[in-house]
C-alpha cells in the first residue's frame, strides 16, 4: 500500500464485465464501485454490476483486502486503465473463494 492510500474495506461483489466479453466478481465498496463505472464510460470494461451489498467482514474478507491494499494501488477518479486483480494459489486464493462461496456468488 502506498504511503499517502487509505485502507480500503470491502463491503460489496461486483461483476465485472471486460471488453472482451468475460466476466468475473470482484469485491469492493462503493468508492470501487464508482471507478469501475468511470471505466465503463471510458470503454476500459463493458460494465458492471453490484451483486450483493453489505457483505459479512468475515476472517475471509480481512485477508483478501489486506492482501489487495498492499499489492495494488486503488485507480483515481478519472480512471485510464482497468487492473484485475491477481489471486494467488494459497491463502488468498482461499480466501476468495470463501467470500463467494458464504455470499452464494460462487
Amino acid at each position: 500500500m502506498a504511503d499517502n492510500q487509505k485502507f480500503e474495506t470491502f463491503d460489496l461483489i461486483q461483476e465485472i464485465t471486460l471488453n472482451d466479453g468475460s466476466k468475473y466478481a470482484e469485491l469492493g465498496n462503493i468508492m470501487m464501485n464508482g471507478r469501475a463505472e468511470r471505466a465503463a464510460l471510458n470503454g476500459l470494461i463493458q460494465q458492471v454490476r453490484i451483486l450483493q451489498l453489505n457483505i459479512p467482514h468475515s476472517t475471509a474478507v480481512r485477508t483478501y483486502e489486506q492482501y489487495v491494499n498492499t499489492h495494488y494501488q486503488f485507480p483515481p477518479v478519472d480512471v485510464k486503465t482497468w487492473d484485475v486483480w491477481a489471486k494467488p494459489e494459497g491463502p488468498i486464493l482461499a480466501a476468495y473463494n470463501q467470500i463467494m462461496k458464504e455470499n452464494h456468488v460462487a
